[in-house]
């Protein structure tokens, strides 16, 4: 049966920029998932050792740009279907001399299954999915007890998964999914500071849609010597 995807692979024509940035440096920061090896080597392709951040869904770049380029210290790797979009992120990386991002093209999840090691990752960020409001297409969400297990078991423990959305009702669901992963642990928190702000979000703003962070930390698996983590702070960036 063919695998139910939460993503409409969108080719859509690029800019004459877009497609100047795709053919001069998508060699250098990007990737196709089936380009990679079954076992992501971040610290090689980085080019350094350093904690590993995915970032699901990047859309047109501007928030993941300005995220990479506050956390230098971090290796971003966003991963994203729309081609102008991942074309519009590569003119950002070399616009603003970003060093600690790449990109990915294709389903995340199964980059998460086939290609990133179990407890490799340092944090894990789902910004503003496509909530997929039709209850016949409920199913399409990406947030479901499947991912929230697949999740947290590529999260170093005390890792934290990020989740945000504009809709209650999808909001709702991924409280419910992710409270119900006993590898999680976690809640809502109040919206971080160093998150941008972009044109999509206050849109939903001045249409009077709540948005809704949810914050969980990976616990370390069972069996192992551990602490609870505290509850992550909404005022420090992951």
């Amino acid at each position: 049966m063919r695998a139910v995807v939460s993503f409409s692979d969108r080719r859509g024509r690029m800019t004459e920029g877009q497609q100047h940035a795709w053919h001069r440096w998508w060699p250098e920061y990007g990737r196709d998932l089936d380009e990679l090896p079954d076992a992501l080597d971040a610290d090689g392709w980085f080019g350094r050792r350093a904690p590993l951040l995915v970032e699901i869904g990047s859309g047109m770049g501007e928030s993941t740009a300005a995220m990479a380029a506050a956390a230098p210290e971090i290796n971003y790797l966003a991963v994203e279907v729309y081609q102008p979009g991942l074309a519009q992120l590569l003119m950002r990386i070399h616009e603003q001399g970003l060093t600690n991002l790449r990109l990915v093209r294709g389903d995340a999840v199964r980059l998460l299954r086939e290609r990133i090691t179990p407890g490799s990752l340092h944090g894990l960020r789902v910004f503003f999915p496509d909530p997929w409001p039709k209850r016949k297409h409920h199913k399409r969400r990406i947030v479901q007890p499947d991912f929230a297990a697949l999740a947290a078991s590529r999260l170093q423990p005390g890792g934290t998964l990020h989740l945000a959305t504009d809709w209650q009702h999808y909001a709702d669901h991924m409280r419910k999914v992710c409270d119900a992963e006993p590898a999680l642990l976690g809640g809502p928190v109040d919206r971080p500071a160093w998150r941008p702000l972009t044109k999509f979000e206050q849109r939903a703003r001045e249409e009077g849609r709540t948005v809704t962070d949810l914050m969980y930390n990976a616990l370390a698996p069972t069996g192992c010597a551990r602490e609870t983590p505290p509850p992550p702070s909404p005022r420090t960036a992951p």
